[in-house]
């Protein structure tokens, strides 16, 4: 197993973003532009600006607010959430960002780190993660340049790429084929530097998230150099990184069960029907749902960057990251439902918010293998002798 890489962390550059009502002026920029992009092909460009422009794109990165150095993972999934609140198709991109920073955080070199957080602090350039893929999946082969340097050759496709042509800094995965070395390899595609990614827009006709621009990708012909190559064959897939990864999605799934439920208060408070009993007993059940998916993301941040420093054993973390994703996905299927009994048909139709993000949120919960993941949690809980009061703490 490779060793993780470690930089020391300057002083944080100090975005109290966290402190009550701080980003309520861009969460409601983005929401507001929400509807502009709801149509396949597009893409909320002028939302990432804007997030850029905030400092949001750097917000993980060495001396910034939440530096991955500092076990700042709670606050993280605060910002997913509230993020995921205004679009989630913003969430969506904003989260694969994350996930490609983090995998770096892990896994670079001392001058790919450099490298790429320049990329993102003085270019402000988008990253994502592109793993997923059909038949025709992405192949990585090593050849040698005319000058004598290794270099890789890309064949193949990658589906669900969100964000498409607008992601400068794509990191894929492949089936790498090299003389010393082969498995699940990672890279990060320099996008101005290679051949333009043929792109099929045909693959994405979503029920919803058509702004994440979620499309096919065509990697056949791209060539890479050695320092494109981020880590090890296999290390995309060590645990607890790739399992646990998923409280960062489930937070921005939460953002839009929370945005369904202020979306219902507003609504019946235009139509003077906050005096409802039957409005008022919905409501409550959805304030639970709603403060519980708080609590789990709370937890979930906490014993990830509590549990990591303590070095337990992979499996727990893994487990409550399972639990977290698995509680919140059912939280969000119960926050949906109360809120259409408590608009009604009305409510369900545009401009009204609702149908977007009733759609929007449909999709985004289609997450892989859902019912692997219950199994494993039963797995766990099931071969551990910790009593039930001791096993989480």
């Amino acid at each position: 197993m490779n060793a993780i890489h470690s930089v020391s962390s300057p002083t944080p550059v100090s975005i109290p973003f966290d402190s009550p009502g701080q980003l309520n002026p861009l969460i409601q920029q983005i929401a507001e532009a929400a509807p502009e992009t709801d149509t396949e092909g597009a893409f909320p460009e002028e939302a990432f600006n804007w997030l850029a422009e905030a400092g949001l794109l750097s917000i993980t990165l060495p001396g910034h607010e939440l530096d991955f150095n500092r076990g700042q993972t709670a606050r993280l999934l605060q910002l997913l959430k509230r993020i995921g609140s205004a679009n989630l198709a913003v969430g969506r991109v904003y989260e694969g960002h994350i996930n490609a920073l983090y995998l770096i955080h892990l896994y670079a070199s001392p001058e790919q780190r450099s490298n790429w957080y320049t990329d993102v602090i003085q270019h402000k350039r988008l990253f994502s993660v592109w793993n997923t893929q059909a038949d025709n999946g992405v192949r990585i082969d090593e050849f040698t340049t005319s000058t004598g340097d290794p270099a890789y050759r890309l064949t193949g496709t990658k589906t669900f790429g969100s964000g498409g042509k607008w992601i400068q800094r794509p990191l894929i995965t492949g089936d790498l084929r090299a003389t010393d070395k082969q498995g699940w390899q990672m890279a990060i595609v320099p996008t101005e530097q290679v051949e333009p990614i043929a792109q099929d827009e045909r693959f994405w006709k979503p029920l919803g998230m058509r702004a994440s621009a979620s499309f096919k990708l065509d990697f056949t012909g791209i060539h890479l150099k050695d320092n494109d190559l981020l880590g090890q064959p296999g290390d995309y897939l060590r645990q607890p990184y790739f399992s646990g990864g998923a409280i960062r999605f489930a937070a921005v799934q939460l953002g839009g069960a929370e945005a369904i439920y202020e979306a219902t208060r507003q609504f019946l408070a235009t139509l003077n029907r906050t005096d409802d009993i039957l409005q008022q007993t919905r409501l409550a059940e959805m304030a639970c749902l709603i403060e519980s998916g708080n609590h789990w993301l709370r937890a979930a941040g906490e014993n990830t960057d509590r549990w990591l420093a303590e070095g337990v054993d992979w499996q727990k973390i893994v487990a409550f990251a399972n639990m977290t994703r698995t509680a919140i996905e059912e939280i969000c299927l119960r926050v949906m439902p109360l809120a259409e009994r408590c608009v009604g048909a009305r409510g369900l139709l545009r401009p009204h918010p609702f149908e977007r993000i009733h759609r929007d949120l449909t999709l985004y919960l289609r997450q892989p293998a859902p019912d692997a993941t219950l199994v494993d949690i039963g797995k766990f809980v099931l071969t551990n002798a910790q009593l039930s009061d001791e096993l989480w703490r």
